[in-house]
């Protein structure tokens, strides 16, 4: 499988030429990922971020309550933007690099790894950026599960009800083929 990632914009007939005569033969498949920026963007994702009181830590649930709280007072589609941004930096995250650096130990599980992710991404927008360029700065046996639990634990509390949204990126170690290896190719 080949991977190529561009803006619809972007995609002119020079490229389009490209494409045909590489894989002339080859079935296409087109994934639209829209992100609708009056319902969450980049800089709300990590303002809220912010909200995670550092102040509590060894107690994750008071640590992640403030935010619960902020996501819950919001409309039901920023809760579910907010889930999909969160999957999008975790699936970032997802690669050998990574994991490799993730531990002192000579292997991690990918729950470990998962929950190391998570840490990353609590840790703010300048953290997540320098890791994501830097993967051996990937901080070493740091993790944060109680992340993960956030989207399902203000839904719950603005609708009574169990979440069943299923994220846009698939964030489960393993799944991002950039990170591991897959061959992909640039415009």
């Amino acid at each position: 499988m080949t991977v190529h990632r561009l803006k619809l914009k972007d995609l002119d007939k020079q490229s389009l030429k490209r494409l045909q005569e590489q894989y002339a033969d080859a079935e296409v498949e087109i994934h639209l990922s829209i992100l609708d920026e009056t319902v969450m963007n980049e800089e709300t994702f990590w303002k809220m971020i912010t909200l995670l009181d550092w102040g509590k830590v060894g107690n994750d649930d008071a640590v992640i309550e403030p935010l619960i709280q902020e996501l819950s007072s919001l409309e039901e589609e920023k809760i579910l933007a907010f889930y999909d941004l969160l999957s999008e930096k975790l699936y970032l995250l997802d690669g050998k690099a990574f994991a490799q650096n993730s531990t002192l130990n000579e292997s991690v599980s990918s729950d470990l790894f998962l929950y190391a992710r998570c840490c990353v991404v609590a840790n703010g927008k300048e953290s997540f950026e320098r890791i994501l360029k830097t993967p051996s700065e990937f901080p070493n046996d740091l993790f944060f599960e109680a992340l993960l639990h956030i989207p399902e634990k203000a839904w719950f509390r603005k609708t009574g009800k169990s979440l069943k949204h299923v994220p846009k990126y698939v964030f489960e170690t393993g799944f991002n083929p950039n990170g591991w290896g897959a061959k992909t190719i640039s415009l």
